[in-house]
């Protein structure tokens, strides 16, 4: 039995209304999870990147290119290998801070995980922080003893290292 893992798949899709749907649509009938999903322009005119994690043995990876490769409206699809990706995400965490003392702390932990404090207000701190996964759910566990009031993640993105390109 094969090792279920977490995929990276990039897909160069036309960039016009109703992809998005087709495309979770598609995962749905086959009976795949999206873990994340984002998508946003490309470099190229008139085309949008999307980057799907999902998990799943190399079969469904296989499954999942080739029910994508499919659809009309996407150009390419490439599994993108771990090792060679650059994966970041971001994320903006809003944590309770009535005090002084407690704004100080918050500041110093953003400020170690190079995250910005975006917004101030009487009660609450907002970091922005961007990063991998693991790094930004250290800084969660680290500032939830005060109180995290929300949370907003992007999800990964991602892209080959080097010259490579889709």
């Amino acid at each position: 039995m094969e090792e279920e893992r977490t995929h990276i798949i990039s897909a160069l899709v036309l960039h016009k209304p109703g992809v998005l749907q087709r495309v979770a649509g598609l995962f749905t009938r086959r009976g795949f999870n999206i873990d994340s999903i984002t998508v946003g322009t490309s470099e190229k005119e008139g085309m949008a990147r999307m980057t799907i994690i999902s998990r799943g043995d190399d079969k469904v990876l296989e499954q999942i290119t080739k029910q994508l490769n499919k659809l009309i409206d996407v150009i390419k699809v490439r599994d993108l290998e771990h090792e060679t990706t650059v994966k970041r995400e971001l994320c903006l965490i809003k944590v309770h801070s009535p005090t002084e003392k407690i704004r100080s702390e918050v500041i110093q932990y953003a400020g170690i995980f190079r995250g910005r404090i975006i917004d101030v207000s009487s009660e609450t701190l907002t970091i922005e922080i961007t990063g991998d996964s693991d790094k930004i759910d250290t800084l969660i566990d680290l500032v939830r003893g005060f109180g995290i009031k929300e949370i907003a993640r992007t999800g990964p993105t991602a892209m080959s290292r080097g010259i490579k390109t889709m």
